[in-house]
């Protein structure tokens, strides 16, 4: 009470569980002969199985954050991870938290700044418990992820990549669409490396025997390509299939395996233009070899 009243504290807006001492605050200030602030108690944040309050322990056992930033028990020693360290932007956390236990009125989930501070009122705010979710958590980080440029997803992860700058913003451009975390964004290391494994489940399904005399007329068609943009490359690629009466289904697995290693990722065009000719040209070579 003499804090707030010392420290001009206008509104006081606090959990719940201080609803039972409410009446004896008021009861203080008017004891003192001071203007009272305003009162707000706001709902409790859940654990997502909406039975109990939210705290560390259930983060630290379903493998989700719960403090802003990492927090480590002075007396423990135990560490709990936290939002930033784990990659989550500090907009979409900050939106996240709007979100729970506060309505709009409307289908509005994503909030600027300056629309949080516009629309954001009391009387919204729900009276039951708010049910926090991990996936919804995610989903604010994915929205805001895929919103950002690659100039400025590239700085967030410069320090952990030495590659070239454009490079890495091409990269993470490409990525992020495929990203939830920061992290996320460099979970394509066959950008920055040659594959030296390849997915044995997909060399078993998708390597045939006619594969590796397909690769290597691809590869022929890959080196006459003077400008290897993604554009280039998808061209030629299929005016190569069409020529040769070859389905994507007999070219693309082979192509992803060559160049990455692995199924999945952005598209084989995107992929070659961004490692160049010359590091598509060895890859294909290479994994042609090794996978006979």
């Amino acid at each position: 009470i003499v804090d707030d009243h010392l420290m001009k504290i206008s509104h006081v807006i606090r959990g719940e569980e201080w609803l039972p001492s409410a009446p004896l605050h008021v009861l203080l200030y008017r004891a003192f002969g001071w203007e009272a602030p305003k009162f707000a108690h706001l709902p409790l944040i859940l654990k997502p199985s909406g039975n109990g309050k939210l705290s560390k322990r259930d983060g630290d056992k379903d493998g989700f954050p719960v403090f802003p930033l990492e927090w480590s028990d002075p007396k423990s020693g135990d560490v709990a991870s936290g939002y930033r360290e784990s990659g989550y932007l500090k907009e979409a956390f900050v939106n996240m938290l709007l979100m729970l236990g506060w309505n709009p009125g409307t289908e509005q989930e994503i909030f600027s700044k300056e629309e949080m501070i516009e629309t954001f009122s009391l009387d919204r705010v729900i009276k039951s418990g708010a049910r926090f979710s991990p996936d919804k958590a995610k989903w604010f980080n994915e929205q805001y992820l895929r919103a950002l440029p690659g100039e400025e997803l590239a700085a967030l992860v410069a320090d952990q990549v030495d590659v070239d700058h454009n490079i890495l913003v091409k990269v993470c451009d490409l990525m992020k669409e495929r990203s939830t975390l920061i992290p996320d964004l460099l979970s394509g290391k066959f950008f920055f490396e040659s594959p030296t494994e390849y997915d044995e489940k997909l060399t078993r399904k998708k390597w045939k025997e006619n594969t590796p005399a397909i690769m290597n007329s691809i590869k022929e068609t890959f080196a006459q390509i003077t400008d290897f943009s993604a554009e280039n490359i998808e061209a030629a690629l299929g005016e190569h299939m069409t020529a040769n009466e070859l389905g994507f289904g007999q070219v693309g697995p082979g192509m992803r395996l060559l160049l990455t290693g692995r199924g999945g990722g952005p598209s084989i065009p995107e992929i070659a233009s961004t490692i160049g000719k010359e590091e598509t040209l060895r890859r294909m070579e290479t994994g042609i070899e090794k996978l006979g």
